[in-house]
């Protein structure tokens, strides 16, 4: 999946690099959906004179974008019964664990996921939980301060079992999901805008709301789902940020301790 800013951008670049030795009548491309952004106010952005401010519709787009685009009905023609959706961010991400998909065919569920345990009440990731009653996912950005900090009678974290976006679904399901209007999630963001004078303006600091949907937020469509708890060291090394802490550095030095161990 990409996006309208960087489609051209994806393609050209594996195309150019014979997609890495991989077979390219295998790779699909398909563009997410689009969403206003709007300021402070409440008054939508604007990106030239006449065209309205869209920022990209999250992850979580992902499955009207494949049902808009027939991805759907092409799984369904080829038989493949289980979709793996990762995140690029991730350096040690598993793309195919059987143990996931044996977990979910055993289990009999459409839906299963991988979690580790927080580091600590602050880290930024979010936490697995039940919402009326249906598998959910708590977003670190909407979990408060107290909620990030409560404990049971053991001393562990209530909401310490970790989404790090390893999600496996059964195709059969992706066209319910598809058909269906997922929450939005707002984020205060730095965007890039056209003033009342038609000057682009590129803001230092988040002047505006986008809204995303989030891939976890289709759990709830589903009755139950399975989640396999593995080690931090061996499957998590994000790189959320340009320097410091989850950065591109950080996720090296993990993704090589890992395998020198190996």
């Amino acid at each position: 999946m990409t996006s309208k800013e960087n489609n051209k951008e994806t393609i050209e670049y594996l195309e150019n690099n014979n997609y890495f030795g991989y077979n390219k009548e295998y790779v699909k491309f398909f563009i997410q959906g689009q969403i206003p952004a709007i300021d402070t106010n409440g008054k939508i952005l604007l990106e030239t004179k006449y065209n309205i401010k869209e920022t990209p519709d999250g992850n979580g787009g992902i499955f009207k974008a494949m049902y808009k685009n027939g991805i759907v009905d092409d799984m369904t023609e080829k038989n493949i019964k289980w979709l793996f959706i990762g995140s690029i961010d991730n350096a040690l991400l598993k793309m195919v664990d059987p143990l996931l998909v044996g977990i979910a065919e055993e289990s009999k569920v459409l839906a299963a996921a991988k979690s580790l345990v927080k580091c600590s009440p602050t880290e930024k990731v979010g936490v697995f939980c039940k919402r009326n009653n249906k598998p959910s996912v708590i977003e670190y950005t909407e979990l408060s301060e107290k909620m990030a900090n409560l404990r049971d009678e053991n001393g562990e974290l209530v909401y310490g079992e970790s989404h790090i976006m390893c999600n496996l679904f059964n195709v059969k399901v992706l066209k319910q999901i598809g058909t269906k209007n997922l929450p939005y999630h707002s984020a205060f963001k730095k965007i890039s805008y056209i003033d009342k004078n038609g000057i682009k303006k590129e803001p230092e600091a988040p002047n505006g709301y986008k809204f995303e949907n989030f891939i976890f937020d289709a759990f709830e469509t589903i009755p139950e789902i399975r989640i396999l708890r593995v080690k931090r060291e061996e499957e998590f090394a994000p790189v959320k940020n340009k320097q410091g802490e989850d950065s591109p550095e950080t996720a090296k030095k993990l993704y090589n301790n890992y395998f020198n161990k190996k």
